[in-house]
């Protein structure tokens, strides 16, 4: 490094986690960003401005004005441009020590192999399952870790997979959702600060992974909630992936925390048996309910002492999202058979 580049990064080497050692290793990274929109900014600035070697930019899509409460990478005079090459425009004026590249196009099965094995860490900040789910198994193809993270209306989900024996994003959510299942913020809205949040812890687990100090969310899943400030750190197993069984039914046949998908119709004949935990939001349950006990996923610890221990567990939600996340959360803690009930299929 030259002496512009130890006095612009003079603050952090004075970290002696991070010293002049961690800014080389910084130097010397290459990291790819899948998406420069609401996640995409916090992440490429501060990338950028910690001093990332080399950073490459993939996005397909264009500035629109409704990106502006959240997308702070740009400006009401970028509308309609390209976010990949604006973005990389506006970061060489941040740092010019940094190589940006722009890959203004949409990352497909036919290019991941060929953008990923370029770089050291795969940063995922993109808005849809497909992409998600094809960046994740690039990564395990490669053996590249990935930082993900993700965001709804308030709540926002960060993790590290495929790094140090952690999980990667199919052990979380093995099988994508049905496409009309999909929340989006398009229709469901965000919080414009929300990408701001996520997207820095992104960056931060990022700079930890390549300077290799602190402890990274690998094999965890954070989930920060900004209309209470909640959080919550659940636990993502490598080994006990969540497998999605052929049958509907609740039967005896699956392992102690296993569980079944169940039908609103079969759960209706059975519910004696059962204990239903409906783990969305008072609002939602307010207005559609099939009984059992309302916990919101961010309560759920609160009330773990009211689950009965000889009962099959039954955890709802609107598409069973939530429900196995709270999933993830309960194996660790009971013995009892747990089920997912959806309640829109």
């Amino acid at each position: 490094m030259d002496s512009a580049e130890l006095k612009r990064y003079n603050r952090q080497i004075l970290l002696p986690e991070l010293s002049v050692e961690g800014q080389q290793k910084l130097k010397a990274a290459k990291i790819l960003v899948i998406g420069a929109g609401g996640l995409g900014s916090p992440v490429l600035l501060y990338l950028a401005a910690a001093g990332i070697g080399k950073i490459g930019v993939v996005d397909h899509d264009t500035v629109d004005e409704s990106n502006l409460h959240r997308q702070i990478l740009f400006n009401s005079t970028d509308v309609g441009k390209s976010k990949a090459d604006t973005s990389v425009s506006k970061l060489k004026l941040l740092n010019p020590h940094v190589s940006f590249l722009s890959y203004p196009f949409k990352i497909d099965s036919a290019n991941a192999n060929s953008l990923v094995q370029e770089y050291d860490l795969v940063v995922d900040g993109s808005d849809n399952f497909p992409t998600r789910y094809l960046v994740n198994d690039t990564c395990v193809a490669l053996n590249k870790p990935l930082v993900f993270g993700s965001i709804f209306k308030f709540e926002g989900q960060v993790s590290v997979f495929n790094y140090n024996g952690g999980g990667d994003y199919r052990s979380l959510f093995p099988e994508p959702p049905p496409a009309d299942e999909v929340p989006n913020c398009d229709e469901g809205g965000v919080i414009g600060t929300l990408p701001g949040i996520i997207g820095s812890y992104m960056a931060n687990e990022t700079i930890k992974l390549i300077c290799g100090f602190g402890e990274v969310l690998s094999g965890k899943l954070l989930i920060i909630n900004a209309l209470d400030n909640s959080s919550l750190i659940l636990n993502i197993s490598k080994k006990e992936k969540l497998v999605k069984p052929e049958s509907q039914s609740v039967s005896d046949k699956n392992a102690i925390n296993d569980y079944e998908e169940i039908t609103p119709e079969a759960f209706e004949e059975l519910k004696e048996s059962l204990f239903l935990i409906d783990v969305r939001e008072d609002f939602e349950y307010e207005e559609y309910n099939i009984g059992g006990s309302n916990f919101p996923l961010y309560e759920l610890n609160d009330h773990l002492h009211t689950i009965p221990t000889d009962k099959k567990i039954v955890l709802c939600c609107t598409s069973g999202l939530r429900s196995r996340i709270a999933y993830n959360l309960l194996k660790e803690k009971t013995d009892a058979q747990m089920y997912i009930l959806s309640l829109n299929r």
